[in-house]
């Protein structure tokens, strides 16, 4: 299967082409990624990268059989717009779609990384709590053990204390004994591999733990 994977819902905002059933050894699956800090994508755009990361794989778009998305939690807006690009595709294409946790991509990641034991996935959620997520990890695998949920720093300093170590995007901003991770569209592809509940895109929602609310100005 191709895949085209979008994560945005970090600073680091990445497009890969992911493609599995390749021939020789090592090659089972291969990935082909784009990226850019978000700072940069007004310049740049979304499809600029999907355009760069199509080229290195030489593929066109026609090619593609599946777009998979980073669905959070993390910037509402990045993940809007990676929602959005899908849709698009979708309506324009007839592909499948698949919506992925942004926790399980870091967890991933983080395992890729050779992190092992009890790590605790922390995401900025702003209004000074967090979004938190326990995980062990072995050099094998990766399974949840605390399911996504809102936590306050306090929560977050707990886990550390308690052993865990604490991966994401923004822990150099609050735990500096904690290690960045950021969530890769590479690794968003090759999780999308093994999935098979594809979604339309109307059914496809960014994954947030409290309801989205807007305050009217007089």
């Amino acid at each position: 299967m191709k895949i085209l994977a979008v994560e945005f819902s970090s600073a680091r905002r990445s497009v890969a082409v992911v493609q599995d059933g390749l021939a020789g050894p090592g090659e089972a699956v291969r990935a082909w990624e784009s990226s850019s800090e978000a700072a940069d994508q007004p310049s740049r755009g979304a499809l600029g990268m999907v355009g760069e990361a199509l080229a290195k794989a030489r593929l066109e778009r026609e090619a593609i059989e599946c777009v998979a998305v980073g669905i959070g939690p993390g910037s509402y807006t990045g993940i809007r717009a990676a929602i959005a690009l899908a849709q698009g595709w979708q309506l324009a294409r007839g592909v499948r779609l698949l919506g992925i946790g942004s926790a399980e991509c870091l967890a991933a990641q983080a395992q890729a990384e050779g992190l092992v034991g009890r790590v605790e996935v922390v995401i900025d959620a702003q209004r000074g709590e967090f979004y938190l997520a326990g995980y062990e990890i072995s050099g094998g695998g990766w399974r949840e053990t605390e399911p996504l949920r809102l936590g306050t720093l306090a929560q977050a300093q707990e886990r550390q204390s308690a052993g865990c170590a604490l991966v994401g995007p923004d822990t150099a901003r609050r735990f500096p004994q904690g290690r960045v991770v950021f969530p890769s569209a590479a690794m968003l592809g090759r999780l999308a591999l093994g999935r098979s509940d594809f979604i339309s895109g109307e059914e496809m929602q960014p994954l947030y733990l409290r309801p989205t609310g807007f305050i009217k100005q007089k």
